[in-house]
């Protein structure tokens, strides 16, 4: 029975003992998880409220379709709704930085592509840190780059192109979805090992550079598989190689530069999950374990090889470690070509 003291306080203040209950029962079940070496996540219970995914480009590209691919299957798992936020712009740098900048509490994420890591090279001054304000969460899949020629070009096949180029410099002309782009970085990457001279043609948006490819404006173009392959099997354009180091599910017919002798010639993009710096390690973990079982599942997995996309799913530390080594492969090639940022 409380003392007439404890009473009196009651009387006066009745919330304020239960709210004291309620904190100490909460610390003896944190004290009790942490003993028995439980995760204190467990006695969160995240996710508490609707997830937000921040896409840094337009609704419709391979960025979107990645974070949308695993949407569904993340809400049905999370038991919370999961929103995809388009935030378009700057070359991803607008979106990338409201992550950034976001509460690190498990209720938002990103969704990058390869311009991502190119953007540390890129641009000399970032709106924010990549390595201090952002980490990994999982590798969700990779594309490599499909080339495409136009149906009149003066070549058939990737030796042709080559041979072309070098008794012809300046005379081929091959287009980008814009500068720093991983069609753009990957195009300059064959120039350098191949010793060839070819004019960039830089576009807004990957569609219009297949529109001026079509129309015979331009004479080369790599970009992510999807809307090449579709062109290709409706006989607008020519595919001459995959840029990566095994063939496409959806195009078994093209081969890849490597077995056409350019060795060691590879280029992608591809798309990851990041969240904001100091997101507790738990509820990351979880994330990336979630989005690995939507990835590596059968549905998806169909869905990604219509796409030209190999799936990933890794965890954290290795998706950390995959930006490291594509910054430093595109930075060298950024400084070698002398890209710069629009």
């Amino acid at each position: 029975k409380p003392s007439s003291a404890a009473s009196d306080v009651y009387k006066r203040q009745p919330h304020a003992l239960m709210s004291r209950r309620r904190f100490a029962i909460a610390s003896s079940a944190a004290g009790a998880a942490a003993t028995l070496g439980l995760p204190v996540l467990a006695q969160s219970a995240w996710p508490s409220k609707p997830i937000r995914i921040v896409v840094p480009y337009t609704p419709g590209g391979f960025t979107d379709q990645m974070a949308r691919l695993v949407q569904i299957g993340l809400q049905t798992r999370l038991g919370q709704p999961v929103l995809i936020d388009n935030k378009p712009g700057a070359n991803s740098l607008i979106g990338v930085d409201a992550v950034a900048k976001a509460a690190p509490d498990g209720s938002t994420f990103g969704v990058v592509i390869a311009a991502y890591a190119a953007n540390t090279s890129l641009y000399p001054k970032l709106p924010y840190d990549p390595r201090k304000d952002l980490a990994g969460v999982s590798l969700m899949g990779v594309s490599p780059l499909l080339a495409a020629v136009n149906l009149d070009a003066p070549f058939k096949t990737a030796r042709e192109l080559i041979d072309y180029a070098r008794a012809n410099p300046g005379k081929v002309s091959f287009g980008s979805s814009g500068n720093g782009s991983a069609a753009h970085l990957t195009t300059e990457l064959w120039k350098s090992l191949t010793k060839t001279y070819m004019i960039h043609i830089p576009y807004r948006g990957a569609v219009p550079a297949l529109t001026d490819l079509m129309g015979g404006q331009i004479q080369l173009f790599f970009d992510a598989p999807t809307g090449l392959i579709n062109q290709a099997k409706a006989g607008k354009i020519r595919l001459i190689g995959v840029a990566g180091d095994k063939r496409l599910p959806a195009v078994p017919e093209v081969p890849t530069f490597i077995e056409q002798g350019f060795a060691g010639f590879t280029g992608s993009t591809w798309a990851g999950m990041l969240a904001p710096a100091g997101t507790p390690r738990e509820i990351v973990k979880r994330m990336s374990d979630e989005v690995a079982r939507i990835i590596k599942s059968d549905e998806t997995r169909a869905k990604l090889d219509a796409m030209g996309t190999f799936p990933a799913g890794g965890t954290p530390e290795e998706f950390d470690a995959f930006i490291a080594s594509e910054t430093a492969k595109w930075g060298a090639v950024i400084r070698t070509a002398g890209v710069k940022a629009e």
